[in-house]
């Protein structure tokens, strides 16, 4: 099987760079997957987990949103941020899912900014919660 390379990149550093055998990602309009050879194209990501293959090991990585980019050369994951499963801090995602929970059933003093921010912190931290315990199993 045809390999690629994989860069996943945040403002902050070069999270990831290998060559992998297949990915999977959740695009704006829904699930892709990318093998070597793929056509060049770009597309918005979704806060959702990213899946990587190396020689049949598959590993998650909790994507907060950003572009994914396939080159003819390679694969690029301009993320928000970016987390392996060993890297996020269960009870600080489990905290912020709570707060996040509280604040959407708090309908009588919501504006449409707070609920929308609220909705986004939501996600990030089911999918670092996702993520953290796929982690474990693999």
């Amino acid at each position: 099987m045809s390999t690629f390379l994989l860069e996943i990149v945040t403002p902050e550093r070069l999270v990831f760079s290998e060559q992998v055998d297949q990915l999977r990602a959740t695009g704006v309009e829904g699930q892709l997957g990318i093998l070597a050879g793929h056509i060049p194209m770009v597309t918005p990501l979704q806060v959702a987990p990213l899946v990587y293959k190396v020689n049949g090991k598959e590993t998650v990585v909790a994507i907060q949103s950003g572009f994914l980019e396939v080159r003819a050369d390679k694969v690029v994951v301009l993320a928000d941020s970016a987390e392996l499963p060993n890297n996020i801090d269960i009870e600080r995602a489990r905290a912020a899912k709570e707060r996040a929970e509280r604040r959407l059933n708090n309908k009588s003093t919501q504006d449409h900014i707070d609920f929308r921010r609220a909705e986004l912190a939501l996600q990030r931290a089911m999918n670092r919660l996702k993520v953290s315990s796929s982690g474990e199993n693999r």
